[in-house]
């Protein structure tokens, strides 16, 4: 069964964004105490991070996801500062976790 579309036929089509597509689009996730973050999925970088959530290191090349607040105090580019790069695992398990 062929998917049907909602965009009338005479609408333009929407502009696709290559670079997000290429990176990974954020997703907006909330958590049980109430905060929003954005969650990016990377299929892997050329450095190491250390994950927050165990503190071992997520070695290069390795998929992972960078999260940031989306209520950040301080402003959103505050918020893209204070970034921070998480096993897949590990930002699943965060609300199980007592804090490290």
């Amino acid at each position: 069964m062929a998917r049907r579309s909602h965009r009338r036929y005479a609408d333009p089509h929407p502009e696709l964004d290559v670079s997000s597509v290429l990176r990974g689009r954020a997703r907006s996730e909330g958590r049980a105490d109430g905060s929003r973050w954005s969650v990016r999925p990377v299929a892997g970088s050329d450095k190491v991070y250390r994950c927050p959530g165990c503190e071992q290191q997520i070695q290069p090349g390795v998929g992972h996801v960078v999260v940031w607040s989306d209520d950040h105090l301080f402003g959103e580019e505050a918020a893209l500062d204070d970034r921070r790069h998480w096993h897949r695992s590990c930002w699943q398990a965060r609300d199980r976790r007592g804090p490290r």
